[in-house]
This record gives C-alpha cells, structure tokens and sequence, in this order.
C-alpha cells in the first residue's frame, strides 16, 4: 500500500506540473511538448517511461523515429515496482536468436500467461509440452486434405451466397459499408463453421449484434490496456470489476457460457449419431467434432473429456480465424483504394490466369489450389500489407535464463522482452530507404517468382517453431476473397474518410474502412 501511495503522489505531482506549465509557461511548455516527440522517452521519477507511453498510445507511428535512433534496440523503464522493465528489439539478428535458435530458452512465461488469463491454456499462451502437444493437433487437423476442402466449399459458400449478393444490394443502393466490420463478420461466420459446425450468421442485410463476436472485441481491448498499465492497477481493476476489468469478466463468462453451448451440443450431435473415434471417415470433420474424439495416445496431455480444455482450444481457433484473417483483408483493401497502381496489375494477374473467374464455376479445391498459386503479384501484395500493418502488431516473450543478445543487451531471466513487428516493417536499416512504400514488387524475384525473405524480417506468420501452422491455409482463404470481390465489384474510399491503425492485439483500423461499391460489368 505505501507503493501505491508513493505512486499516486507523484502521479499528482506530475499533473500539477502540467497545469502550472500550461497556465504560467505556455510557450515554453509548447517547445517542451514539441521537443519531447521528437525524443527518447523521458525517464522520469518514479513513472519511469510510462507518461510517454500513455501520451504516444493512439500515435503508434511515433514509437518508429525512437526504436531507429537506437540502433533497433533500447530497454524500456517502467515505474517503480511496476515490473514492466522490457528491452524491445526489432534488430532480426536478435529476432532469429529469440525466436529460432535459442528458442528453448524464450517462453510466453507466466506474466504473459497471467495477462491473457481469459484464454487459459490457449496454444498462444501455452509453454512446453502442453504446448508441443497443442500444435501437433493442430496441425494434424490444418493438414487433412478433407478439412482444407470443407474450409474452402465454407469460404465460397458464403462469398457467394451471402457476401456477393450483400455488396450487389450496397452497391444498388449506393450504400456506405465499413469493410472492416464485413471482413471481421465473413470471417467469424466462416470460422464458426469450420470450427463448430455452426453459423451464426452474423453477416447479413441487419449486421446483427453478436454477443460472442462482441466478447472477443471487448477482450482484446482489455488485455491491450494490461499490457501498458501496471500489474497492481489492473489487478485491482479486476477486484472491484471496474473499466476494462469488468468488461474482461464479462468476456470470460460469455465465453464460458457460449462454449459450453457448443460443446454440449457437439457431444448429443456425436451420440444421437452413433459416430466412433474411427478418423478414416473423419478427414472433413470441424474442428470441435475432431477435439471431442481424440486420439489420446497421440497426445497424452491433452484430455477431450475435458471441456474447459476443448473450451479453450475453440477460443484459440476462433481468434486465429477470425481477427487475424480479418484484419489482413481489410489492410489489404484499404492499401488498394489509395494504390490504384497495385489494383491494376492484381486483376491483370486475375484475368491473365484466372479466365473463369467471373463464371459460374465448378473447381475443385486442388483446382482452385493451383489457380490461386498462380497469382503471383498477389501473394506478394498481400505479404506487402501484412509487412506494412502486421495483424499482431507485436510479440512478447520471456528469458528462463540470462543471456546475452547478438546486439550485445544482457538480459536477466524472467524478464520481458517485446519485438514490435509493426514497427519492424518500417525500419530503413531492415527493408530499405522505402520501407514506408506500399510496394509489393519487393517481393518478387528476377525471374518473376516469390522472393523469399526471412521471418525474423517478416513476422506476420511468426517465426521459428512457433509458425503459424495455419499460414497456407490462410493465404488460400485471403485470395479466394480478393478474386471474387475484385472481379466483381471497384472499391472506393469515401472521400475524406482517414485511414489509421487502432492499438489492439490485432491491429484494426481505428474509424473502420469506409467505402462504396460498384459493380463491374461483366467480360
């Protein structure tokens, strides 16, 4: 209690000497303001680095001009007995080091474990075995030819039944329509498919308000704010059920409530049908039905009587279906509307290789496999995007032991490390004097291929042995979306409409993505 009293006490002090300055010294504290955005975060008293944090937290591009006049690397001071101390690094020699080659020494820990608590044992959250024994059940099911083939027939299904005619009724109507909130609606609709069996339908004519979806948006704010608030404020937030805290409970409790629904609903589905735990015929199945019949000698930490665990595996699909997946298209678009260039040379590309692709068709999946791996400068413009605004925006990991980083920085054990992926898109050193540029013929090859670049450069997929094992799978659905939208409809930013990232644990775009459709007219 004496840590906080001292805390709030020179937090008071802090604030009085804002009011004095604004009030006796106006000039002099415009030049103070001005030469303080254009510094090193002040260490101060007590506070350490957090007031510049605080102050910069809606202004992410300003963190970029401090981590390149540190030569990619500078240790953050948090306040006293805050334990928020963390080096950030965007250095890749570092990245490598941390996420591939001593990766054993690097873990979430329990800090992390302890911030993203609402999504218990979720394999992002998770360390060792657990861990091992999640992602090798996950990639045994993203792997089934059986489940990338109902993954696609569920994406086709919806652009064409329901997002197609959606934007032919906007684009009749001329109608307004915020990309982001369709993205993140397709997405989660197709994502409950593939992993539930069920749709909720919340992309429609109404846009419906879904309690679920809703719990997701509200969690990912408040574990945002626990990242940059100390330990003890938010722990007592969460006592007294106040702020972001009390909308985490009810996020925690919705899940719970919801997952259970679906749970129990899956186990009478499976018993009123008599389906075994035979997988010969269970290549297609969704992913709760493949968890609930286990095969429990391949994993053995894993329990699928266990519903707290199947729970939690849900929310973990969930979150990498749906946020990352949405928030990659709606970059991606929104860089299109101002690079009309770009746009351009992606239906050349489209056309060139894809002459059906305005037609009724019938493909198969391979079919359509290979057409879409055909698409060359749109693999690249959509790795473009994502190296511009990563859909997590950044990555926090953990020493068990002290070490030493290629950079030179000693690190004590225990204690945090944060490698801000946004900001390493951007940094000259690592991509260029155009590192800012939209431009995605940095990714392709003199012979006209993909250029291969190192994930310690590019982190959107991660890195190491913590890859995405969805990343091939997410880049299908990602092309099939563009295909049919760009070959159907011209997207227009509505004018004005400003364009900027909103800190999140998948980074949305602050005002959403404003635009109008129009219909194309058919070859």
């Amino acid at each position: 209690m004496a840590c906080i009293g001292l805390l709030e006490a020179s937090i008071a002090l802090f604030c009085f000497l804002i009011f004095y300055l604004f009030l006796i010294q106006k000039h002099y504290c415009y030049m103070l303001i001005k030469k303080y955005l254009q510094s090193y975060p002040w260490n101060w008293p007590v506070l350490g680095m957090l007031p510049a944090v605080l102050m910069r937290f809606n202004r992410i591009d300003d963190a970029i001009y401090i981590i390149e006049k540190t030569n990619l690397t500078f240790v953050f001071k948090g306040p006293w007995f805050a334990r928020m101390d963390a080096l950030i690094t965007v250095d890749p020699a570092n990245i490598h080091h941390i996420l591939t080659s001593n990766f054993s020494n690097y873990v979430k820990g329990p800090e992390l474990k302890e911030i993203l608590d609402v999504y218990g044992d979720a394999i992002f959250n998770t360390d060792g075995e657990l861990w091992k024994n999640l992602r090798m059940s996950f990639q045994a099911i993203l792997n089934r030819q059986g489940f990338q083939n109902m993954s696609f027939s569920v994406t086709t299904s919806k652009l064409q039944d329901v997002l197609l005619p959606l934007f032919s009724r906007f684009s009749e109507e001329g109608t307004v329509v915020d990309l982001q909130d369709v993205f993140r609606r397709f997405m989660f609709d197709t994502s409950l498919v593939t992993i539930t069996g069920s749709d909720p339908h919340s992309l429609s004519i109404e846009m419906p308000e879904v309690e679920f979806a809703e719990a997701f948006d509200n969690a990912g704010e408040a574990i945002l704010f626990r990242h940059v608030i100390p330990r003890f404020l938010w722990k007592f937030q969460n006592m007294m059920r106040l702020g972001q805290e009390k909308k985490l409970i009810e996020a925690s409790a919705t899940f719970d409530r919801i997952c259970a629904k679906y749970i129990d609903a899956k186990r009478e589905e499976i018993r009123s049908q008599g389906i075994n735990h035979d997988h010969s015929n269970g290549e297609s199945e969704d992913v709760l039905t493949s968890y609930t019949k286990l095969d429990t000698s391949k994993y053995e930490i894993l329990d699928p009587s266990d519903d707290k665990f199947i729970g939690e595996t849900l929310l973990s699909f969930i979150f990498a279906g749906r946020d990352t997946t949405a928030t990659s298209l709606t970059w991606f678009f929104g860089l299109l509307t101002k690079n009309p260039n770009v746009e351009a040379k992606i239906r050349q590309e489209i056309t060139k290789n894809l002459p059906e692709a305005s037609q009724e068709r019938s493909w198969s999946a391979s079919d359509h496999k290979e057409y879409l791996n055909k698409l060359v400068y749109l693999h690249a413009a959509l790795y473009e995007a994502m190296r511009l605004y990563p859909p997590i925006p950044f990555e926090r990991k953990s020493p068990i032991k002290s070490d030493v980083l290629p950079s030179g920085h000693k690190i004590d054990a225990n204690s945090n490390i944060i490698i801000p992926i946004y900001a390493l898109g951007r940094m000259r050193s690592v991509w260029g004097e155009d590192a800012w540029e939209f431009k995605p013929e940095r990714w392709i090859s003199e012979t006209g291929g993909l250029r291969h670049e190192p994930s310690s450069k590019f982190l959107a997929f991660n890195s190491g042995p913590r890859t995405c094992p969805g990343k091939n799978l997410a880049m299908m659905t990602m092309k099939t979306v563009v295909v049919d939208i760009l070959q159907s409809y011209d997207i227009k930013l509505v004018k004005g409409h400003k364009i900027e990232p909103k800190p999140r644990l998948a980074l949305q775009m602050k005002h959403g993505l404003r635009i109008t459709l129009t219909k194309r007219c058919s070859a």
